[in-house]
């Protein structure tokens, strides 16, 4: 049996992340929930309460004034009528998912489960499904783990706009439904932060959502287990994540998401008897983030990290939106391959519709993705970062929740290695060309594998190895010499 974790960072400082996460390299997340219905993107439950906003003006025209149709209302349209989790999984489990992860809460305040705490939630109100159990139902049978992100820390003051009114036009000063006495438990009694539309503060300083938030989240380890779970912020209840490079604030803020990460890992060790748990959190303070795994949204890091870290993006919006344009599958393989090189966790949201399921561009990436890791994926799982991540001049921009697509060029290249392979991704390589690494001067090198083509042709003279490809590479992208 493994130390029980007490709450504090002295003991949850002594947490290292599980092997089968250093292994498992790449994850699929459902982002999903009530805000997918109006199909609009992200952050609707807020945008649709601020006039001017593009989802504001949709919610206006399509569903009518927030004053007399809220978002409480969104809320019964979700049905969830179509979703099969069973169908969704055997198709992420065949592109190459060796996690899942599903939301339990946005800042919405929505629960997709069938909570005791909150009775909004998928059970109750819309679906009438237990949206979680029937996903970790879906992921034991492929025995994958099973993660749920919570994103309730912010939702006391981020849905501060619920009570507010027009200021201009026809419904000025006419209270949004947030007002509404009846669902005060839903929206929130939040008035202490006004109606702004800033996002100041990101946490609440109300003590009596504090305890709510620890109660709600202990309420989610207790009933699921979880093998992973991700807080949308830094570690609750400390500064935002996107203002946290300066001085620590008081650390007795940091008390219930404490807690909450001891008794995440405790639950792990009383089923395993070893913790196999992971709390992922935005923290990019050492004195921090060192309690569970750095997760950077939509971006990465520049180099090998000395522990694994994780990165959460998506194939568009983080929730289905009609206006918002794919990533391609090239892209997506490239940023897993340049991530898991720097000792980096990949998890990729596939967007769902409201009523569950995925549309043809979404399945054209997952089929394009199980294409290639039908090839590739021995220098994908239980790989370690080797000792340099590539060669090549090329880097992925990185610049907070910028993802753009990387130009790559004949040089560039990232390695990983295993039992005593190392793998080079050729990330700009085409048919017919040759290949020159200059990182195996001072290694002997007996054999080269185009992996999904066999032996390649290959010779070292001053200390540059040469690879020689065949006119047609096996894959689409991101094909991969096994040098032993």
């Amino acid at each position: 049996m493994s130390m029980i974790f007490e709450p504090t960072f002295e003991s949850l400082r002594q947490y290292s992340a599980p092997a089968w996460f250093r292994d498992a390299k790449f994850g699929i997340w459902s982002h999903w929930g009530p805000q997918s219905v109006p199909m609009f993107g992200d952050w609707y439950a807020r945008n649709m309460y601020i006039q001017g906003q593009p989802q504001y003006e949709y919610h206006l025209r399509h569903y009518g004034h927030p004053s007399k149709f809220g978002y409480k209302d969104i809320c019964a349209l979700w049905k969830a009528e179509k979703f099969d989790p069973d169908a969704l999984m055997a198709k992420y489990y065949k592109a190459g998912a060796r996690y899942l992860m599903t939301q339990a809460t946005h800042h919405d305040h929505f629960f997709n489960y069938g909570s005791k705490i909150n009775r909004m939630n998928s059970v109750n109100v819309g679906p009438h499904k237990d949206i979680l159990a029937l996903w970790k139902a879906a992921a034991d049978k492929y025995s994958l783990p099973f993660g749920i992100s919570e994103h309730l820390g912010a939702s006391f003051s981020w849905w501060r706009v619920n009570k507010g009114c027009d200021a201009t036009g026809p419904y000025a000063g006419v209270p949004y439904d947030g007002n509404d006495p009846a669902y005060q438990d839903f929206y929130h009694a939040n008035r202490e932060h006004g109606t702004g539309e800033d996002l100041s503060p990101w946490y609440t300083g109300n003590e009596a959502f504090r305890d709510y938030w620890l109660k709600c989240v202990n309420e989610m380890i207790d009933t699921f287990h979880p093998d992973l779970l991700y807080s949308d912020g830094v570690l609750p209840f400390g500064e935002h994540w996107l203002d946290n490079q300066g001085a620590l604030n008081d650390l007795s803020v940091y008390d219930r998401g404490l807690q909450a990460v001891a008794r995440l890992y405790n639950t792990s060790i009383g089923d395993h008897g070893e913790n196999r748990a992971v709390y992922l959190q935005k923290d990019r303070r050492e004195e921090i983030f060192s309690v569970g795994v750095l997760d950077i949204e939509k971006s990465q890091l520049p180099g090998i990290m000395p522990e694994p870290w994780h990165t959460d993006t998506c194939i568009g919006n983080w929730f289905y939106d009609v206006h918002h344009p794919y990533k391609s599958p090239e892209q997506i393989i490239e940023m897993l391959v340049d991530i898991i090189s720097k000792n980096g966790v990949m998890l990729l949201n596939i967007l769902q519709r409201p009523d569950g399921t995925i549309d043809e561009d979404a399945e054209f990436i997952l089929d394009r993705l199980a294409d290639w890791f039908a090839v590739n994926n021995e220098a994908v799982y239980g790989t370690r970062p080797w000792r340099i991540f590539g060669e090549g001049e090329t880097r992925v921009k990185i610049d907070g929740f910028t993802e753009e697509k990387t130009d790559w060029t004949l040089s560039d290249v990232r390695f990983v290695q295993k039992n005593g392979a190392v793998y080079a991704f050729l990330l700009g390589a085409k048919g017919g060309e040759t290949v020159t690494l200059r990182s195996f001067a001072e290694q002997e090198v007996k054999s080269v594998e185009l992996l999904g083509a066999g032996p390649a042709a290959f010779k070292k003279d001053f200390g540059v190895l040469a690879v020689q490809l065949p006119e047609k590479m096996p894959s689409l992208c991101a094909n991969v010499l096994k040098i032993v």
